[in-house]
């Protein structure tokens, strides 16, 4: 299927690693000109690279998304390089365990700077240009804003704060034609991930205790699946979808666990 996505330019937030990573593979793919937006030089570097020796284009700005100037530069860049944006994928975040116990104010506002602030500050600056161009927004977030998790009350907040962020702003921007939907993610592996299952004593069978209770085919979700459905969730193919959240997760977060 052609997504007529074709040399769009597309800001993905986070885009060198995970599931960020995927998105620009399945955009370049699709001919887009992803833009990734991440602080690891190394990563963007090697990303951009992979990108350009399949034979796509691609473009990235280095920015620490906690700072809302380095935010604004980012997006400032993109414009000035290209004289539009046609749609931004907010994905960069971190579960990073700031639970209601053993975390502090410190901690939990950090927490929510890395996780939903950048969220809203990379939409509001690259706006002018969504409108010109009607473009579409698509936020990644967890089932952990739906299900909750335990020990991580920053990043489920956060998560709970994108899901109303997405409907507040399909709200907002439907005079300007802009679609706003989120893909919601439960398990799916990445370095993130893979970094979290090592901490346990015996990873896999931690990881098989996990894998054994995702209903269809009690397997993880690929960052390719994600990527999919949110490259679809960008193009015109989609083109009366907004304000929904879609869950790619093999049915983890709402079918009946005793199925499995």
């Amino acid at each position: 299927m052609d997504l007529n996505l074709k040399d769009k330019i597309i800001i993905v937030t986070g885009g060198s690693k995970g599931i960020g990573k995927g998105i620009v593979t399945v955009l370049a793919n699709e001919g887009a000109i992803p833009v990734i937006i991440g602080r690891d030089k190394e990563s963007v570097a090697k990303e951009l690279q992979f990108i350009k020796d399949s034979g796509g284009d691609a473009f990235s700005a280095i920015a620490e998304l906690t700072d809302p100037k380095q935010c604004e530069a980012a997006v400032q860049s993109v414009i000035e390089k290209y004289g539009r944006i046609d749609g931004l994928v907010n994905n960069a975040g971190v579960n990073d365990g700031v639970s209601l116990e053993n975390g502090n104010y410190e901690d939990f506002l950090q927490s929510i700077n890395r996780n939903i602030t950048h969220y809203y500050l990379m939409a509001h600056y690259a706006l002018a240009e969504l409108k010109k161009s009607k473009g579409a927004i698509v936020n990644i977030g967890s089932k952990t804003g739906e299900t909750g998790q335990g020990g991580t009350s920053g990043y489920a907040a956060s998560n709970g704060g994108r899901n109303a962020l997405t409907r507040e702003w399909a709200v907002e921007l439907l005079p300007f034609s802009i679609r706003v939907n989120a893909v919601i993610v439960a398990e799916c592996y990445t370095p993130l991930y893979d970094r979290w299952i090592k901490t346990f004593e015996n990873p896999e069978e931690k990881l098989k205790a996990i894998t054994s209770k995702i209903p269809l085919e009690n397997r993880m979700t690929t960052a390719e699946e994600i990527a999919n459905m949110v490259v679809f969730l960008l193009s015109s193919k989609s083109s009366h979808t907004t304000g929904q959240l879609i869950y790619v997760d093999g049915g983890y977060t709402h079918l009946d666990r005793s199925l499995t």
